[in-house]
């Protein structure tokens, strides 16, 4: 936009806000680009608002997360069996298809390290 950091529609305290969210894993980095987005066109004063409008906040809870796990497993059988087949070090590169499923599932708002860990247990416990 050519403007300089004083004439931005988007204060400091409001980055510092948004800055914030993604630190506490309120949200993720893709999600603090809709909301810092957001912020500049005027769609709102601060980010917390922001993300509870579009419901942007990121899904931290395992109990919720294991529920998506075990959904995308039991609807992968294929994906499963290719894993359990592989070599030890190719599964790592393997998990992220059921990775992307478990985002695409949660609407891209699951925390992906969480996501990774719990898919790694799962998956390895079926080997």
């Amino acid at each position: 936009e050519n403007l300089s950091v004083k004439d931005s529609p988007v204060s400091a305290r409001q980055l510092g806000d948004l800055i914030a969210r993604v630190i506490d894993d309120t949200i993720n980095g893709k999600a603090a680009k809709q909301v810092f987005q957001a912020l500049w066109n005027g769609q709102g004063t601060n980010a917390d608002d922001i993300i509870e409008a579009q419901g942007l906040k990121q899904v931290t809870d395992s109990g919720a997360i294991e529920a998506m796990i075990d959904q995308v497993i039991g609807d992968s059988p294929a994906q499963v069996a290719q894993y359990r087949d592989a070599e030890p070090d190719k599964r790592s590169k393997m998990i992220g298809y059921f990775v992307g499923q478990v985002m695409k599932a949660s609407r891209g708002t699951a925390n992906p390290q969480q996501v990774n860990a719990l898919l790694k247990q799962k998956l390895d416990a079926l080997c």
